[in-house]
């Protein structure tokens, strides 16, 4: 026997003692708190943070799922359920008791949101879209480049933006530094931050998953040869910072512009990201495919063609060239 029902049975036999009439009102008081109630179809409530008994009974009773708040009030007193009550937004099912709101409100177990952060999206992107998000509440500050990892969250009705964004960057964090752990041996990148900015220049290079580490290979190599890694993707954050689209395509004037990103102009790496990087663009950095290979350039596919010679990236430049020639204009 459940403990709200030996609460409502030891009630029920002394009001027996003390007058029929009211031992039958406790008995269909406790017949209607554990009845299946009026809802028709699952439905989504929100407690309100710091609602009393009474207007959650009220605003149950007006959402059609109690018959009786009066019930359901006694009931919670009784079971001394009242003190234990946790807001959220709830999911109740159709036909749900009194008792069974009471269990599930005592429960804490609430509606789990999700949020998902593409990979390869700049800080300020991030930023941006978390504080749009609906059902979160405060502004969550700007993040530096590449400090939050791009990952599907959950979440519930009423936490924090700011909260969302630090959980973002401690994972970064976590998952950088465990995976430098694993390296290959012989990488040309001094720090898991030298690793995080390559990452994001891979994640940004190619969407296709198979390239990563192909094309991670190519920018390895450049770097134990000491050749500028010529990033298109570098150029375009000089330019916008990662706070805008480019909107236009790049131009032999943006290739010389000396920003502190563009790898056309400088040695080496770039002084930070240019994004932030998923796990597997990570990954791809810190285990490259075993290659000699220099040189790519998109192949007309959604991919790209890979070369170890300046001759053979040559070739490939010009199908890439022919290709462009050849896709229809727009409009027409």
């Amino acid at each position: 026997m459940s403990r709200s029902m030996r609460i409502f049975a030891i009630l029920f036999i002394l009001l027996l003692i003390g007058g029929g009439m009211a031992g039958g009102l406790f008995a269909f008081g406790y017949a209607q708190f554990v009845k299946p109630g009026p809802l028709q179809v699952p439905a989504t409530v929100i407690i309100a943070k710091g609602a009393g008994l009474k207007s959650i009974a009220d605003q149950l009773h007006r959402d059609g799922i109690l018959q009786f708040p009066l019930v359901f009030r006694l009931g919670a007193r009784l079971t001394e359920a009242d003190k234990q009550l946790k807001a959220g937004e709830y999911v109740l099912p159709r036909g749900v008791t009194p008792q069974g709101i009471l269990v599930l409100l005592q429960s804490g177990k609430t509606v789990v949101r999700r949020l998902t952060m593409a990979e390869g999206l700049t800080s300020f992107e991030i930023i941006k879209r978390l504080n749009a998000v609906e059902g979160l509440i405060g502004t969550a500050a700007p993040s530096p480049e590449g400090s939050l990892l791009p990952e599907t969250y959950h979440f519930s009705l009423g936490d924090s933006r700011q909260k969302i964004a630090d959980r973002m960057s401690a994972d970064m964090r976590r998952e950088l530094n465990l995976l430098w752990l694993s390296r290959d041996a012989d990488l040309p990148l001094k720090s898991p931050d030298e690793a995080l900015v390559l990452a994001s220049i891979v994640e940004r290079e190619t969407g296709v998953a198979s390239e990563r580490a192909r094309v991670a290979a190519v920018f390895v190599n450049r770097l134990r040869r000491g050749m500028k890694l010529q990033s298109d993707p570098t150029v375009v954050y000089g330019i916008t910072l990662g706070k805008r689209a480019l909107g236009r395509p790049l131009s032999r004037a943006d290739l010389k512009n000396p920003t502190p990103y563009n790898t056309y102009t400088i040695d080496a790496l770039p002084p930070g990201p240019i994004a932030n990087p998923g796990r597997s663009a990570i990954e791809a950095v810190l285990h490259p495919t075993r290659t000699k290979e220099i040189y790519f350039v998109a192949d007309g596919s959604g991919g790209h063609a890979f070369a170890k010679t300046l001759t053979e990236h040559n070739r490939n430049v010009a199908r890439w060239r022919k290709f462009q020639k050849q896709k229809p204009k727009s409009g027409k």
